[in-house]
């Protein structure tokens, strides 16, 4: 009896022991696989586009504030550097950088198309830093968008089209469709079509090529994953807001 009792605990002993231990390579595997990641770093690059493009042009200061709580999530998240979680709130840390910039110029400056990228370039100092910390998928995140939207201004300024921007900000509601729908022919011609072009495959091949060096495996490879899903979607958000900008002009993301 006595016996049979100890192969019983031994049994509900191992049960135990398999059930955690799957339980901990869940944990660790669910945000350590590329797909996770990718779907991870493109939702926070969606996210300002629907949720703080709205908010700040109605409530600026509130915007702006809610950079404090992004980064109270991004640290609460990532107390421990082990936990699946701490993956999210390095990536929550890069997005309050890309969320502190976009609601400062869009709240208060966006008449001026030339600070866009000094303003959004406002935690720039802390992400290089933070590349050589373990907050290094952050600042990659935060990096990369920058970059993004940096080839997206040059490639407006190129086209020809920053003078519209300023005009659109500035215009009342009845003037600023009609404005769009300039730039919206100016979209359209062979010039601006090789332009938008050039620098999409630019973007595509710097991507390829930081996916190629990146891995799984580490944390600077998760950077470089992350880097490369960064710049893959800002890529196709461009595309979409180029098309749109085209067949249905007010869609321009301007206003």
């Amino acid at each position: 009896m006595e016996e049979l009792i100890t192969k019983n605990l031994e049994v509900n002993d191992n049960l135990q022991t398999k059930f955690h231990t799957e339980i901990d390579i869940f944990r660790k595997t669910l945000l350590s696989r590329p797909i996770a990641l990718r779907l991870w770093s493109s939702f926070f690059v969606i996210l300002p586009i629907f949720v703080q493009a709205p908010w700040v042009r109605l409530e600026p200061i509130s915007a702006l504030c809610a950079t404090c709580i992004i980064l109270f999530v991004a640290f609460l998240l990532s107390r421990k550097e082990s936990d699946k979680w701490f993956i999210v709130g390095s990536l929550l840390l890069g997005v309050s950088g890309s969320w502190l910039g976009g609601c400062l110029f869009w709240g208060w400056l966006s008449a001026y198309p030339i600070l866009h990228i000094p303003v959004e370039a406002v935690a720039l100092p802390l992400a290089m830093v933070g590349l050589g910390t373990k907050w290094k998928i952050g600042s990659s995140f935060y990096i990369s968008s920058l970059f993004g939207t940096a080839v997206t201004d040059i490639t407006i300024f190129l086209i020809g089209i920053m003078d519209q921007w300023r005009q659109v900000i500035t215009a009342d509601s009845e003037n600023a469709p009609i404005i769009l729908q300039k730039t919206s022919e100016s979209l359209i011609q062979l010039k601006s079509l090789s332009i938008i072009v050039f620098f999409a495959l630019i973007l595509w091949f710097i991507s390829k090529e930081i996916l190629d060096f990146a891995t799984i495996n580490t944390s600077s490879g998760k950077a470089l994953l992350v880097s490369s899903y960064v710049i893959q979607t800002t890529l196709i958000v461009d595309g979409i807001f180029i098309v749109l900008a085209i067949l249905q002009p007010t869609f321009s993301g301007l206003v």
